[in-house]
């Protein structure tokens, strides 16, 4: 069985690699273009990229996915099933093209949490659980037939990117059982459930990141959790943008302190005031610094 595989992050090599290494027929790889960054606009390719190149695999990068000489560049493979994993959204002249379809894997129990940034608003939202579903395209996003679904526990130590990991690997382990089921011919096409109330997932603006002090400390304890370590809740400190990656929660807070100040010592603790605890600060990155626990980044600071 012929696969075409798209993806672009290192959550989707991690797929990529247990198909290789299960035997699978990867016949291309499409993901996103090469772009320039850092000072010297150096240009840097995707981990997917960097993958299927060691492996010897064709790899195709459309700026477009409409574009005639890409499709007609990826009908030649003459897929039989097409692997998206952490890519973009799709035109149906695209999915629809093996004739054994296209399915995805995505990074929540669906049709909870459809949207880019499933792990983020699971933690978010303090989630207990969540998991990894595969399910095939069709023209809703996110909303075709379930294949398999895998569950996972959020343990109140994980953030972001534990959960991220977990999943990444949880997935790969699932993209594999999918594929060999479709080979064989026997796999579910489960519905997706609409009969509970749907949580999403929007894509997470800088915006989106900036700490609210007016909500309880276990929302803001959440937040943090949920936005950690990419792209990192933030809050100024001495008009300074500080990215916070890790909090616990603190005392009630029965005093008159005003929602958002901050208290210290100056050594050991920096805690901010919440709607009715205090936010205990662990970790940091002040504007224009690195990353710190926080006595380290206190015996350089100056309220």
């Amino acid at each position: 069985m012929k696969i075409v595989f798209m993806g672009t992050p290192d959550f989707a090599v991690a797929s990529l690699k247990a198909l290789v290494e299960s035997g699978k027929e990867v016949v291309a790889v499409i993901t996103a273009p090469d772009k320039p960054s850092g000072r010297g606009l150096v240009m840097n390719e995707t981990p997917v990229k960097k993958y299927a190149v060691s492996q010897g695999i064709p790899v195709l990068q459309p700026e477009k996915l409409k574009n005639p000489e890409f499709l007609e560049q990826l009908r030649s493979y003459q897929a039989d099933l097409q692997i998206v994993v952490a890519f973009r959204m799709l035109p149906e002249v695209v999915w629809n093209m093996p004739r054994l379809g296209t399915f995805n894997l995505h990074g929540s129990l669906l049709p909870q949490y459809r949207g880019a940034a499933p792990i983020n608003w699971a933690v978010i939202n303090g989630e207990t659980e969540t998991g990894v579903t595969t399910f095939f395209l069709q023209h809703e996003i996110d909303t075709g037939n379930v294949i398999f679904a895998e569950k996972t526990p959020i343990l109140p130590e994980d953030n972001a990117g534990t959960i991220h990991d977990k999943l990444m690997e949880i997935g790969a382990g699932l993209v594999v059982k999918t594929v060999e089921a479709i080979e064989a011919g026997s796999y579910p096409q489960i519905p997706q459930d609409m009969s509970t109330e749907l949580k999403s997932a929007p894509k997470i603006f800088k915006e989106t990141c900036q700490i609210d002090w007016n909500l309880s400390a276990e929302k803001i304890h959440n937040f943090v959790r949920g936005l950690s370590p990419y792209p990192a809740a933030w809050t100024t400190l001495n008009d300074k943008t500080c990215k916070i990656y890790k909090t616990e929660i603190g005392e009630t807070a029965n005093d008159s302190a005003e929602i958002g100040n901050f208290q210290t010592d100056g050594k050991t603790y920096l805690d901010f005031r919440s709607a009715d605890k205090w936010i205990k600060i662990k970790e940091l990155q002040l504007e224009g610094k690195k990353r710190m626990g926080i006595e380290e980044f206190l015996r350089g600071f100056r309220a």
